[in-house]
């Protein structure tokens, strides 16, 4: 079963779906499920080379060798960090010389990612949380827009799905809606209302193929949208969470230091660098092992629709279903 949208169109997939890139969930084997199931997977660089251990061209190497179908990768294009960038645009590089032809990409400036795929015949779509970023970048030529919306798990954004599509609509780009989508019902919705697609994490976490600790996916089964919620204590900026006895503890707003240091333009980096290694440790240790139970396990409010953890086949067919009338 497929459904075609101008997002299909661009990528030559079946279905309007992203496994979204997830720090620290998306190993390669899910990558290549998603993708193998008619959806797309997405490759997230530091998952794939810092908590699962793959050399970045092998891990992209397993991924074709378990799927012939497209997949593609996340560059989080920030600049506070000049060895993370140069590293980035190297990951960038070899992805293009493994056949990798769609980019998402999220906080900065993509033009230089699309003037890499220009040559290649690329596709880059970029994050954005309300028009005033996507008029940026459409000004640096990408070629469509995921909505990242107030229910998404990460980093969320400000606005409900249905405001943040009338916003970004008009702007003529495809628009991927992310955030809330959990279960065949609500990706039905979100393709009626007129969003090209739909980009999914926490529904991808709870399934056979992700290496996410067995705890972690029970507790996304058992969450509802009230154990949601937002905490600026992980990475400086507010990060939706599964709610537990250690966030409750610790309080969801960052310390006084942390705020001080946020708030001056030669301090903020530094305290985001700060944030971004204790992160990424704590991260990488809760989503593999039990300890996530008393710190944090990230998850958006698409809680709501998901019951059971289940292969992603068999996920992408029930999605499949839903549109089956079409």
């Amino acid at each position: 079963m497929t459904r075609e949208t101008r997002f299909t169109r661009q990528l030559g997939i079946e279905l309007p779906i992203i496994c979204g890139a997830m720090y620290p969930c998306s190993n390669p084997e899910l990558v290549a499920a998603a993708s193998a199931a008619g959806a797309i997977g997405i490759v997230q660089p530091v998952s794939l080379t810092y908590v699962h251990g793959h050399e970045f061209r092998a891990g992209l190497r397993l991924i074709k060798s378990v799927t012939d179908r497209p997949f593609g990768m996340n560059a989080l294009i920030e600049k506070s960090s000049r060895v993370y960038h140069a590293r980035l645009e190297k990951w960038v590089d070899i992805a293009l010389e493994e056949g990798v032809r769609f980019f998402i990409t999220s906080l900065g400036n993509p033009r230089w990612v699309v003037d890499r795929m220009a040559s290649a015949g690329g596709v880059v779509y970029h994050d954005v949380t309300e028009r005033k970023w996507a008029e940026k970048a459409i000004d640096a030529g990408v070629h469509g827009l995921i909505a990242v919306n107030n229910v998404a798990g990460g980093h969320a954004g400000r606005l409900a799905p249905e405001p943040l599509l009338e916003q970004l609509a008009a702007l003529g780009l495809p628009v991927v809606c992310a955030g809330g989508v959990g279960d065949p019902a609500t990706f039905r919705r979100m393709l009626d209302l007129g969003y090209d697609g739909v980009q999914m994490g926490t529904r991808f976490i709870a399934t056979t193929e992700c290496n996410a600790h067995p705890d972690y996916k029970a507790a996304i089964v058992r969450a509802e949208p009230k154990d949601i919620v937002m905490t600026e204590r992980l990475t400086g900026v507010p990060v939706s969470v599964i709610n537990n006895e250690y966030i409750q503890r610790l309080g969801t707003r960052s310390g006084p230091f942390a705020r001080w240091m946020l708030r001056h333009r030669r301090t903020k980096y530094w305290m985001r660098s700060i944030y971004a290694m204790t992160s990424m440790r704590r991260l990488k240790k809760s989503s593999l092992t039990s300890a996530g139970a008393s710190e944090y396990w990230q998850a958006g409010k698409s809680v709501v629709g998901i019951d059971s953890v289940r292969p992603v086949a068999e996920l992408i067919k029930d999605f499949a279903a839903a549109i089956a009338d079409d």
